[in-house]
């Protein structure tokens, strides 16, 4: 059973941290830049956290009490963080193996530059649609079509928005999306009515973002000088025993997901057999990599596997941009962004417990005159506690409960809240660099949150049209006779 706060906060409790941490973020990034994300951000969040604690003290609770709420934070996070570690294992013995080079191989040879934005964010939406994960799709296609992105001579940052978009849409009208369950679950309402309610605001989205992406290929934009896409074809070759089977890991990602196989154990399952895979096809690249020329030195393969595993692979191509894009990979390249999930969820732990996210709910609640501005109030809800909480989870869960009844009092159907919690709580979390989604993506990506973020196109215009939708009174249903309540 929940603890009680011995005092309410005030709305003032609630609001310092918030402006202490938002103050401390905006210095980090300020000095650091890009690197803020590297120990800055992480310091930031546990000042605050400090800060919050001290408010706590304040109002009666004790240490102890917050102390088996940041534990009980953070284990609510020690899947995601397993995953984002499996996939670290992952991109290392792909690269390894080949299957990374071989997406990146072959791709070169079939899309268009002037057509690949566009494309990328479809492939994504396809894939994400059939198996409900936008993180597998950016941790297995995802990679791949950065590769082939670098190899044309494209901008990273909008490969990773356009792979974002098209992931995220695919997600959310996915019935296999684990936040697509938890919207409805939490209003209350049937699955497919929330996926069918939720096509008003996502198919414009999306619509415009492929448009977009569409225009910003054929204008070139984000282009660099002309490529020797031969030489990289050739350097391919040179490098690793190419072929269509290498593409085999891939078709196993896809075909666990779809048998509903859990994440951690489909990415655990499909690194290993990259490493397999590098053990088999790849001897002379996994010696190489290891300093070894003994072709029947079983021993230096296995160690090859095992170092690309926990410590990724170092490509030695001859070509330093091909170099920089292939070594990625293993466990250690994902403990920056353990790191700054721990700190994040840990500040937004404390924030819940001390009930100071709920007396934010409840200000911005005073707010909402209209179905409008209800909904706008809703989605900046949504999107605070993604930066504040730092998880997707809680920003569809909290909302969910302070809303549900308000929005039954104002005779508005349930599906409406759960359409604005996936518009605003899910598409917005892959933004904010501390957020579990948004370090997965710039961890598995390669690319800074921020620097991604103003292309991601879909996840920018969903909140956007449900705002839209919601002072044009437009697709939005009111409660049925027989639902509204008798007396509120």
């Amino acid at each position: 059973m929940t603890e009680k706060v011995a005092r309410v906060p005030s709305l003032a409790d609630a609001i310092i941290p918030v402006i202490f941490l938002v103050s401390l973020l905006a210095f980090s990034v300020y000095l650091y830049g890009d690197n803020s994300s590297y120990g800055p951000n992480q310091l930031a969040l546990l000042l605050a956290t400090g800060l919050s604690c001290l408010i706590g003290w304040k109002n009666g609770v004790t240490w102890r009490e917050m102390e088996r709420a940041i534990s009980l934070g953070i284990s609510n996070t020690v899947g995601a963080l397993l995953i984002l570690l499996m996939v670290g294992s992952l991109i290392g013995t792909w690269i390894l193996s080949g299957t990374v080079p071989a997406m990146i191989y072959y791709g070169l040879q079939i899309i268009s530059p002037g057509y690949f934005y566009v494309t990328a964010c479809i492939l994504c939406a396809l894939a994400a649609l059939s198996i409900g994960s936008s993180w597998s799709v950016a941790g297995t296609i995802g990679i791949g079509l950065m590769g082939i992105s670098a190899g044309l001579g494209l901008s990273p940052e909008i490969t990773a928005g356009a792979i974002i978009s098209g992931a995220y849409f695919g997600d959310k009208m996915s019935p296999l999306s684990d936040t697509t369950n938890l919207a409805p679950a939490v209003t209350g309402i049937d699955l497919f009515t929330h996926i069918q309610h939720m096509v008003w605001t996502t198919g414009p989205a999306i619509m415009i973002a492929l448009v977009l992406f569409l225009i910003i290929g054929l204008g070139g934009a984000g282009a660099s000088a002309e490529i020797d896409v031969s030489a990289r074809l050739m350097l391919l070759e040179e490098n690793f025993n190419l072929g269509p089977h290498l593409l085999l890991p891939l078709v196993v990602v896809f075909y666990m997901a779809m048998k509903k196989y859990p994440a951690f154990p489909t990415l655990m399952t499909v690194a290993i057999l990259g490493g397999l895979f590098a053990a088999i096809f790849q001897q002379e690249t996994v010696l190489k990599f290891m300093g070894s020329s003994d072709l029947h030195d079983s021993l230096r393969l296995v160690e090859g596997v095992w170092k690309a595993l926990f410590d990724g692979y170092v490509a030695e191509t001859g070509s330093a941009e091909l170099d920089n894009l292939l070594t990625r990979g293993g466990m250690s390249s994902m403990l920056n962004t353990v790191w700054l999930i721990m700190c994040a969820v840990t500040f937004g732990a404390v924030m819940e417990k001390l009930g100071l996210l709920k007396r934010l709910v409840q200000g911005l609640l005073g707010m909402a005159h209209s179905t409008g501005s209800m909904i706008l109030m809703t989605v900046i809800t949504c999107f605070g506690v993604n930066i504040l909480a730092a998880d997707q989870y809680i920003s569809i869960i909290l909302p969910g409960r302070m809303y549900r009844l308000e929005f039954k009092r104002r005779k508005l159907a349930a599906k409406n809240l759960s359409r604005v919690l996936e518009d605003s709580g899910t598409v917005t979390s892959v933004l904010i660099p501390w957020n579990t989604c948004g370090a997965f993506m710039a961890g598995t990506l390669g690319i800074a949150t921020f620097a991604y973020a103003p292309y991601c196109f879909f996840n920018i215009l969903s909140p956007v049209f449900s705002v839209l939708y919601g002072y044009l009174n437009f697709k939005i249903t009111p409660l049925e006779e027989d639902e509204l309540p008798e007396k509120i």
